[in-house]
């Protein structure tokens, strides 16, 4: 399946996510045909067409907050029903909500 084509409103939130957050050692990449963002190696965030994925752990008050979010939902990049757990999956429309939740996976991936 191919990575669906994300629309100019969802780069922009994509770029204010990577530049509110202020991390410097943030890098950008693609992976699935995607813009991610990464740090230290690890994916935190991806843009999959108009939502942002973001890594928060299952369980956590950060995944649970998410999902509970209008629109929002388990990652399932590529739309087979194989979502992964510990993303949740938030519309581009929700962009505070989006820059919000990527600090908090930005979090989850820094701590060891």
């Amino acid at each position: 399946m191919a990575a669906p084509v994300p629309s100019q409103q969802a780069l922009e939130v994509f770029d204010r996510v990577a530049a509110e957050l202020g991390d410097t050692a943030i890098e950008r990449g693609r992976m699935m045909g995607r813009p991610i963002l990464k740090r230290s190696g690890t994916m935190f965030a991806c843009l999959n067409g108009e939502l942002i994925g973001l890594k928060l752990g299952a369980g956590t008050p950060e995944h649970s907050g998410a999902l509970a979010l209008p629109g929002a939902e388990l990652f399932d990049p590529g739309g087979a029903k194989h979502p992964f757990k510990d993303w949740v999956s938030i519309p581009v429309d929700l962009a505070d909500d989006c820059v919000t939740f990527a600090g908090f996976a930005l979090a989850h991936v820094a701590t060891p």
